[in-house]
């Protein structure tokens, strides 16, 4: 029985390789013998990323655009595509062909074989610098280590996600989000597919150390409470050796002829406990810099432009 499957392609500044990686999914889907949509997701690109992809649509009804009112974020188009999507499965894919869309027929292969998620396992990663791949491997298992929901490691968001998946995606509406995350904490049946990782087909990654580092501070701070737990430990432990380190000094004073000097020693010890104190202050400052955006209960994304889609589908513009 033929199926629809819906892959879905974020898009930020991506003219240079749109019309390729509009090609070799178009192929790739052609070739499974599926019924299929690709849903392309502008994330407020600036420059002819748009045009092209509208010009692409008005050749082929499968291609669906959504178009941003502004630049909402990687993960938040991920998340837009899956709300629009029709299909019984999704597939996710970065438009940059860094993961090959020809995994995706493995993909859904093991799909009908009965697993609800199948993520794409990167064994290499070609064309990146050390720095990245470095930090990438720990970043991972940092993140393994410090949270309670097993993350599959040297996983991206390319994957195919069942209906039933997308579906209970679709019920959770907080704010920063952290999809390949949301996707292991979902649970459901799981599996790997191999793949290598190439070299971006043309561009510049979306991706900067900045974006880097915000995503992973989404990814900690929604799936760990360990960093509140550590910072009491370690006042705890600053507060004990503090103790000692008066007993010490009273010692000193009370029973020997020495004499209890040391300022220079106090001010770096002040400097150095004021700025822990600061940090500590700053991870909490991050939870409660969550709570305060999920509060405010603002749309996760705002969509300006729809080509190729059912006018009289229900399905909700802003979320």
């Amino acid at each position: 029985m033929s199926v629809t499957v819906s892959v879905v392609v974020p898009l930020y500044n991506e003219r240079e390789v749109i019309r390729e990686s509009y090609r070799r999914l178009k192929e790739v889907m052609d070739g499974t013998g599926e019924s299929y949509e690709i849903i392309f997701v502008d994330d407020g690109s600036r420059d002819e990323t748009w045009p092209i992809a509208h010009e692409l649509a008005e050749g082929d009804p499968r291609l669906r655009l959504l178009g941003f009112s502004r630049n909402f974020g990687h993960q938040t188009a991920i998340t837009a595509g899956m709300d629009a999507a029709g299909g019984d499965a999704v597939v996710v894919i970065d438009a940059d062909l860094q993961d090959p869309p020809e995994v995706i027929p493995q993909m859904i292969q093991k799909w009908r074989e009965g697993y609800q998620v199948v993520y794409g396992l990167r064994t290499k990663r070609e064309g990146e610098t050390f720095f990245k791949k470095a930090t990438a491997k720990i970043f991972y298992r940092t993140l393994n280590a410090l949270t309670e929901v097993d993350l599959p490691v040297d996983a991206g968001d390319f994957r195919l996600i069942d209906r039933a998946v997308c579906d209970t995606l679709k019920s959770m509406p907080e704010r920063s989000r952290y999809v390949r995350g949301l996707v292991s904490w979902v649970g459901f049946k799981q599996t790997a597919v191999e793949y290598v990782r190439a070299e971006r087909f043309a561009g510049t990654t979306k991706y900067p150390l900045r974006k880097m580092l915000r995503l992973a501070g989404d990814a900690l701070t929604s799936f760990s409470y360990k960093p509140l737990k550590l910072s009491i430990l370690i006042g705890a432990l600053v507060s004990a050796g503090g103790f000692a380190y008066a007993v010490v000094i009273i010692c000193q004073r009370l029973f020997t002829d020495i004499l209890v000097s040391g300022w220079a020693t106090l001010a770096c010890l002040t400097l150095f406990f004021n700025g822990l104190i600061l940090i500590m202050m700053g991870i909490i400052g991050q939870y409660i810099g969550r709570i305060y955006d999920e509060t405010k209960a603002r749309p996760l994304y705002i969509v300006a432009r729809r080509v190729n889609f059912d006018e009289k589908a229900d399905r909700n513009d802003n979320r």
